[in-house]
């Protein structure tokens, strides 16, 4: 790359840092660092969603399975936009109203509105655990592009993409990731929507990629199995990602909360598209990459014109960086909000807070960072966190907010055995214990989950303290 392309990258997160630097005088409350003081309007919103769920895994790996399989791959992106679009018609109006009557600022604030603290706690692991997976891909991302831009090594291109994102995110907050994310999606839909002229002149029009096997045309090649689980699992942690409650919470108002969220999953889609294609026009152009190689990358370094290829390569590093922010963030609420201030010193004053916060996201990044380096495999860990997310949580989590029979006793033994049960799972898959555990770990998670939850719903009387709390809850 010339060394215009690389100035974009180089002001982009300079750019970046000084957002972080300049928000950071504004972090005066809890609220303000965690759900920006509740006052976003739609379009924030909508980039906040944006930028959440498209990140590297959506772009660099949507391209890259469709290099390597088809257009199958437009299922990952495709299911992100059902599920934006099926919380926002749900739940965006639930979660502003009573999380504004409640003052909860996150999601196992929720939960133990419902139900009690020690779901609250079992909650609070599962997001964490969740938070840093998300980020681990992110930064798998972030590094492979800076490595291949510049020729730094692996552990030099994680760490300074690392250093970059965890100091904007811990110092700035959440307004600091409101505003880095308007400058991001504005990047990643210029970076994205523009490389498909530019792929399509290279390989001599759209009619190029009929050259392709059959076999990349089928939208079931990636494995019915594979596709049911991997959308199943994506779309019920729309449900128990934290990241989706704090939107809510931040917006103005529960109009605003939904109308943010239906707005985001229209853009996703053409995103969806523009990485299949460009996906399967490097195939065309560059047939032998190695299996998993970053092919996007690869078809805008040989074949975009100096200026353009920076353009779009920072357009692709913003997504990335914009998922991983909001990650980061999430987990450190979890530190600061959801352990420290609940179970350690609940008198903790704002300011201690936000200052634990600021050094939870450097701790998290930390921990986020070893992860990626230990796991390179962008997709795998998605799936072991939306797994995590969504077999013990969701159920709970849904019938909490409709159902008045939700006990709470049922709620933790659901959420612990699930928990147990996933972990159990895994294990068993990385050691070859016998052919059952093939079966993916979302399954029999959620099993046991609904088998505990509805089986001790149903069969246990609820006293009159909880029949109350259930009332103020839902009232």
């Amino acid at each position: 790359m010339k060394g215009i392309d690389i100035c974009f990258v180089v002001l982009y997160m300079v750019m970046m840092l000084g957002i972080g630097i300049y928000t950071s005088r504004k972090q005066s409350s809890m609220e303000t660092y965690y759900v920006a003081g509740r006052q976003l309007g739609t379009l924030s919103i909508a980039c906040l969603w944006i930028s959440c769920w498209i990140g590297g895994a959506s772009v660099i790996g949507t391209s890259t399975k469709a290099y390597d399989m088809g257009i199958t791959a437009i299922w990952y992106v495709g299911i992100l936009a059902v599920g934006c679009g099926l919380f926002s018609l749900i739940f965006s109006k639930k979660v502003k109203k009573i999380g504004d009557h409640l003052e909860n600022l996150t999601y196992p604030d929720f939960i133990e509105s419902r139900y009690d603290h020690r779901c609250r706690f079992i909650s609070t692991i599962c997001t964490l655990i969740g938070m840093i997976g998300v980020t681990a891909s992110q930064l798998v991302a972030s590094g492979v592009i800076l490595n291949t831009i510049t020729g730094w090594g692996s552990g030099i291109s994680f760490t300074v993409a690392a250093i970059v994102l965890i100091l904007y995110t811990a110092l700035g907050g959440y307004l600091a990731v409101t505003y880095t994310d308007w400058v991001q999606v504005g990047l990643l839909l210029i970076g994205v929507i523009i490389a498909v002229p530019f792929a399509t002149k290279a390989i001599g029009g759209v009619d190029a990629i009929r050259v392709l096997p059959d076999s990349y045309f089928d939208v079931g090649a990636w494995g019915w199995p594979t596709i049911i689980a991997f959308a199943l699992s994506t779309l019920l942690s729309f449900f128990t990602t934290m990241d989706s409650y704090t939107r809510c919470m931040a917006a103005k108002d529960a109009r605003t909360a939904k109308k943010g969220g239906l707005i985001a999953a229209l853009c996703i889609l053409p995103i969806a598209l523009c990485a299949t294609y460009e996906g399967l026009a490097a195939k065309v152009l560059i047939p032998d990459l190695p299996k998993g190689s970053n092919s996007l990358i690869q078809l805008i370094l040989m074949t975009f014109p100096s200026g353009i290829k920076g353009l779009v390569i920072t357009g692709i590093f913003a997504a990335i960086m914009s998922s991983a922010d909001i990650a980061i963030l999430t987990a450190s609420a979890n530190v600061a909000r959801d352990i420290y201030q609940r179970y350690i010193n609940p008198k903790a004053k704002d300011r201690t807070i936000v200052r634990l916060g600021t050094v939870s996201s450097l701790f998290i990044g930390g921990i986020s960072l070893l992860f990626a380096w230990l796991n390179p495999d962008i997709m795998d860990i998605l799936l072991i966190t939306f797994t995590f997310l969504s077999a013990g949580l969701f159920i709970p989590t849904f019938f909490g907010f409709f159902w008045r029979r939700a006990s709470i006793k049922a709620a933790f033994y659901s959420m612990t055995l699930s928990m147990i049960t996933v972990i159990f799972w895994y294990i068993g898959q990385y050691q070859g214990w016998g052919a059952v555990f093939r079966i993916d770990a979302l399954w029999p998670g959620l099993l046991v989950s609904a088998l505990v939850f509805f089986s001790l719903s149903l069969l246990r009387e609820q006293s009159q303290e909880e029949k109350e709390k259930i009332n103020h809850f839902l009232s």
